[in-house]
């Protein structure tokens, strides 16, 4: 009796020892972390940001228990330039990456440029990107060239297809012709023409493959949707289910498969020791911009409803703060304080530094980083404020206004862009102030009112200009790093993989 007594209490034992250990390697263990990137989509258009007519759950619940960031920048208002400031921690500008990267394009992103899947692998993570990269098509400059171990996706947004630059054969620019959309297994395009339709649920069935293959292990997964860039095209059963056209049930599709990535968490006991942050890459598209072809190709699914109406002023492609100016949320149970909301200027560049930080990285030393690590207004810490003394919005070169605080100066011509408004295309003809704690929706010039503050503002755009640079002044940057020239001649691997073919399996 006595010995079976004391069998038992060692076996005890043993499982407490075991239960301890786990407890303290958990605690140990940096957190896993998911970075999930909106293609396109205004900063009002989901629920806990204001949407009336598009319905997100999963993003709202992440808000309800988590974080709301609502002075949060894109440092540019185009997916290219986005990015890359995303994955270097750098203004695109200063690594000289420009808006927009084509299919005929040559350039791609440094291979001596750091980013945070690579700071990330190095301290043992498991890195995958899923969905689209646009930051260089060729093989030196795909994901798997630049930290990841995974990469599942296309190189370039989904609407760079021969159906849309087929108009530049007959005005004579056959370099810009594209190539049927391609499919990327790692470095092996795997279907030619992607299926574009069905690609937002095998996106999602990777992340969550990705997840459960490595959940005893931390990870980093980049997802970056494409299915509410136009066209937005999105498998069946979410046609129709918006109350704003095609754009809407992307958006809807895209909240859906958060869901999925969260049940996955959820299932797998992980919500507690992984952090999920969510931002838009820029604004949604408006009506009237430079992409007026793209109803020509696509019909209602490039469609945009002139009705919608946003808060903002301006969207994609201007420096208004409907192009850079995105809703973002984080999640992090137990340690991002819920049902909170940060106002302080952030951007996606401060990741970079952060999820270094929170990962065990050191940020490099050796060059420039604009990003700054947030932990502090992540975790809501007492008095925590924004690390930036100004913001720059640029665009292609162009610096076209700062931001310090709550005032926004912005330069002749900083508008950029086309715009639903015809006096918001071209920016103001002379610099113009805008408090934007009183005036978000920048309906009116207060410089005359605060030439103190526009003598202010100036003063950190001549900074700017020293630093990084301004095309529309003639000035170069002096710490400005040159961008990836293709130096390969190999063409990407191709293979028609049968594995391709199975992932079109739903997750319904």
């Amino acid at each position: 009796m006595l010995r079976a007594v004391l069998l038992r209490l060692s076996f005890l034992t043993v499982v407490l020892a075991g239960a301890i250990h786990r407890d303290v390697a958990a605690a140990d263990r940096p957190p896993n972390i998911i970075h999930i990137v909106g293609d396109d989509i205004g900063w009002d258009d989901i629920g806990c940001f204001g949407a009336k007519d598009i319905k997100t759950p999963h993003l709202d619940r992440l808000a309800a228990r988590g974080r709301k960031f609502t002075s949060f920048y894109s440092p540019a208002p185009y997916c290219t330039a986005s990015r890359a400031a995303m994955m270097t921690g750098c203004y695109a500008d200063r690594i000289g990456i420009p808006p927009v990267l084509f299919p005929h394009s040559k350039i791609g992103l440094h291979a001596n440029e750091v980013t945070i899947a690579g700071l990330l692998k190095e301290r043992g993570y498991a890195t995958a990107c899923v969905g689209k990269w646009h930051l260089g098509h060729q093989p030196e400059f795909l994901p798997v060239r630049h930290g990841f171990d995974r990469f599942f996706g296309i190189p370039y947004p989904n609407d760079h297809e021969p159906e849309r630059f087929g108009w530049s054969k007959a005005a004579g620019r056959e370099n810009w012709l594209a190539p049927p959309m391609p499919l990327f297994s790692n470095d092996t395009v795997v279907e030619e023409p992607a299926d574009l339709e069905n690609l937002p649920m095998r996106f999602t069935q990777e992340c969550v493959k990705f997840i459960r293959q490595h959940h005893d292990r931390p990870f980093y997964l980049h997802f970056s949707n494409i299915e509410t860039h136009t066209p937005w095209f999105t498998p069946g059963r979410f046609t129709g289910t918006s109350q704003a056209g095609s754009y809407g049930d992307a958006v809807q599709c895209f909240d859906w498969s958060i869901g999925q990535i969260v049940a996955t968490l959820i299932d797998l006991d992980l919500t507690e020791n992984t952090l999920i942050v969510f931002h838009a890459d820029n604004g949604y598209l408006p009506p009237g911009s430079n992409n007026s072809d793209l109803p020509n190709v696509y019909g209602k699914y490039a469609t945009v409803d002139a009705s919608r109406k946003h808060v903002l002023r301006g969207g994609k492609g201007t420096l208004f703060e409907g192009g850079p100016r995105v809703s973002c949320i984080a999640h992090w149970a137990g340690k991002v304080p819920a049902g909170t909301t940060c106002d302080e200027v952030t951007a996606s560049f401060d990741w970079f530094a952060t999820f270094a930080t929170l990962g065990g990285a050191e940020v490099p030393q050796d060059r420039v980083i604009d990003g700054r690590d947030i932990a502090p207004l992540l975790f809501a810490q007492d008095g925590a404020k924004s690390p930036h003394a100004a913001f720059y919005y640029y665009h292609g070169g162009v610096l076209g206004g700062v931001r310090a605080g709550q005032w926004k100066l912005m330069f002749p011509g900083g508008g950029r862009g086309g715009n639903a408004n015809a006096n918001q295309n071209a920016g103001p003809p002379a610099p113009e102030l805008y408090d934007l704690n009183a005036d978000i929706g920048e309906t009116t010039d207060v410089a005359a009112n605060h030439p103190e503050i526009v003598a202010q503002l100036k003063q950190f755009a001549e900074q700017a200009r020293e630093d990084i640079g301004d095309t529309r002044t003639q000035r170069k940057g002096k710490n400005t790093r040159p961008v990836g020239q293709l130096t390969e001649t190999t063409p990407a691997k191709r293979a028609w993989s049968p594995a391709a073919a199975d992932s079109k399996k739903s997750l319904e």
